[in-house]
Formats: structure tokens, sequence, C-alpha cells
């Protein structure tokens, strides 16, 4: 194969993970082509958290500027009993928080941080993004995989040395690979649901909200049959608020209809005021939280499956965006600093991020058994929070929040 298609790249998806590996891919000297299946941008869901690891790497890619004007740098994330509403643990953030970990903890609506990344993307010639294109079939051979897509009722093909499937939990390439290769597999439903609503800070939900949480911060609400997530948005003109219930599947995409009833069914047992919250907040949109686990994310002939395509996981670390944007930078590295051994350059980035990507599923699995609690288990939390202090509650997350990719040296 040529130079010039070993330094191509296809990339599936113009989500979060595709556009932050364009962004990498061109700052390496690569092209690419982002193939989106969607007929125009559209940004699923809500609210997202980006902690200092995320951010870092935005900040190198020219992504960070441009979020930081919709964008909020929360004070703390806080913790509180959803009975008694009393104040459990504060982890710092804001200024602290950054000069602890060397970037900002962001929260952001999904919608900027993608125009942001857009923005951005168009900045480049050497990146091409093809909007309504839907991968129809893969053909692998050594660093020389081609794309076909439907695209304006007919087909077109993408070409190049590296086909990365960064195209979500229902990733077209993951399908298609699923028939040349059966580690591949399909997502799965967790068992649980997520009920978003955007509210603003000067309606009624907004007021009910700064009179229980804390409107510069995280604040997430503790209860046996579930827990909330709020935080500020677009500036401070919004609230994004998150709760999570046990559910059943309601439909095979971001969003659906589910009976509110789940919901507050889910909440006996809590304040009057979050309880006023949660009906004035209304009408919640309900997510079915699907994940997806892998036995392997690459092919040794050129393809790599990032972020929720590989490894999609429920949000209780508030981690999946952050892992998307750690996938997109280190592949891209790995695969610059390797040119010429490809297969390998897969290989280390494969070996690499498992391990972190474990280790932050434990982490959610953590805060899930903790965030539900109840009965001795809960007492006992509650004790352990009450007696740790702020700076140790943010030392526990230096693993995560101060990651910072390492420069791989072949031996």
């Amino acid at each position: 194969m040529d130079e010039a298609r070993s330094r191509q790249v296809v990339i599936a998806g113009a989500g979060i993970a595709g556009l932050t590996s364009a962004l990498a891919f061109a700052g390496r000297g690569y092209a690419a082509t982002v193939l989106e299946q969607a007929g125009q941008l559209e940004a699923a869901g809500a609210g997202l958290q980006l902690s200092p690891n995320a951010t870092r790497i935005l900040r190198r890619l020219g992504v960070l500027d441009r979020l930081a004007v919709s964008a909020v740098r929360p004070e703390a994330v806080v913790l509180k009993d959803a009975a008694t509403l009393r104040e459990l643990a504060r982890v710092p953030l804001g200024q602290a928080g950054e000069n602890r970990w060397g970037a900002p903890y962001l929260v952001a609506h999904r919608a900027d941080l993608q125009a942001a990344l857009t923005t951005r993307v168009a900045e480049h010639p050497e990146i091409q993004l093809i909007t309504g294109a839907q991968v129809t079939d893969i053909a692998v051979a050594p660093q020389n995989i081609v794309v076909t897509a439907q695209r304006d009722g007919g087909s077109m093909e993408a070409a190049g040395g590296l086909l990365v499937g960064a195209d979500g939990v229902w990733s077209s390439v993951r399908s298609q690979l699923a028939g040349k290769e059966p580690a591949f597999r399909k997502s799965r439903f967790s068992g649980e649901l997520a009920w978003r609503a955007m509210v603003a800070a000067t309606s009624a939900a907004g007021q009910a909200f700064a009179a229980i949480g804390a409107a510069d911060c995280v604040t997430t609400f503790l209860h046996p049959g579930f827990h909330m997530v709020a935080y500020p948005v677009s500036k401070g003109s919004a609230f994004n608020l998150a709760a999570f219930t046990k559910g059943e599947r309601i439909a095979e995409g971001w969003s659906g209809h589910a009976d509110p009833a789940i919901l507050a069914s889910s909440m006996r047992g809590t304040s009057a005021a979050l309880a006023r919250l949660v009906a004035v907040a209304g009408p919640w949109t309900a997510f079915a939280i699907h994940t997806v686990e892998q036995r392997r994310w690459t092919m040794p002939e050129g393809v790599a499956l990032i972020g929720d395509a590989a490894h999609a996981m429920t949000p209780f670390a508030a981690q999946g965006a952050a892992m998307a944007i750690e996938d997109a930078s280190m592949l891209a590295d790995l695969v610059a600093d390797f040119p010429a051994d490809p297969r390998q350059s897969l290989a280390m980035w494969e070996n690499l991020r498992r391990p972190r990507i474990e280790k932050v599923l434990r982490r959610g699995a953590l805060n899930r058994l903790a965030w539900h609690a109840w009965g001795p288990v809960a007492i006992a939390r509650n004790l352990v929070l009450a007696t740790r202090p702020a700076e140790k509650l943010a030392a526990d997350l230096d693993w995560l929040y101060g990651w910072e990719e390492r420069k791989v040296v072949r031996r």
C-alpha cells in the first residue's frame, strides 16, 4: 500500500468519539474522512461532565477555549441524602481542582461540546465530514480498508489504512464486523433507566433545585431506590437533571417512553422538596442504559472500535465521554508513533486501554452500590464519608482525573 493511503483514516460516527478522533489524527498529520449516518448532526442526550483527564486533551486539540464560552466550571461535587437533604460529602473542584489535576472540571450541554468539536473540525482541511452516510459494508485487508456507505440513494466508498468505529452503542461498524469476527458482540440492556430533564434556572423547577441543591456545584442525591445528579449548564442559565432507576427495556435508541410512575415510586421516603422538584421538572425523557463488552476492540488488519462502540458503560462514574476522548487521543498517537508497524500499534493501544477502562468500570459499580445503599450499609457509608476529609476524597480521584497519556517507547 502506498504512503498516501497508509495515512488515510476512515472514521464512522461524528459524535464525541469520532470528532475527537478526527482532530487527534489530523494533529498528527493524517487525513481523516468522517462518515456520519445522520443527515445533520444532532446531539443526543442533555448534559455531560468533563473531568480534567478529558479537558486536558480537549485543550491540546484546540477545543477547550471554544467550549469554555458555554460550559460551567463547578466548585464541587456534593453528595446529599435524598431523605434529609443533609450534605454527606464534598469533593472540591473549581480552581482547587484545576490546580490539583492540571485542567478544569467542566459541565456542559452535549450540544455545546459537539458544536465546539465541529467548529474545530471545520478548521482542518485534512478532515472531511460526510453526513447522511450509512455504513453498509467493510472490506478488510491488511492496512487497506474499504468502507461502503449508502448516501443520497446511492453508494459511496471511503478507503484508508485504518478504520475507526466511533459510532456508538448501536455501532454499524461493529455489526458489520460481527459477521467476520465472532469476538464482536451486540450491546446489552443494563436493567437501568436514566430519566433526564433540562430546566431553565429561572423556572419553577430551577428555583426548586436551587432551594435544595448547590447552583454552582454538581449535586448528587442518594437514595436506595434511585439517585439523581444535577448541575448547571449553558453558563448557568439551565440545570441538567438526571435520575437513575431500575426499569424495563424500552427502546433500541437514545430515548423512549416509560411510565413516569416508575420514577415516582422509586422515590418513596425522599424529602418533600426533592419530590416537588421531580414533579415540576417534567416531562422527563427516559433513556435505556445499554452497555457494550467486547472481547476485542481491534483487528490487526487495521480496525479499531473506540468509545461506546467498544465499551459503553453505565454513567455512574461520569466517564463515558472522557473515556471516548482518551481512546481517540491515545489511538492517534500510537498509530502515528509506530507507522511502520500498525498491527503492533493497535495491539499496544488495546493492551494499554483495557486496564484503564476496567478500573473505571469498577469505580462506576462501586459508586452505584454506595449511592443506592440502604439500612446498615447506608449508615456505614455516611459514617465513612463524614470522617473522610475533602482532601482525601480528592486524592482518591487522582488516578482518574490526573491521568495523562504516557509516551510509549519501543524497546
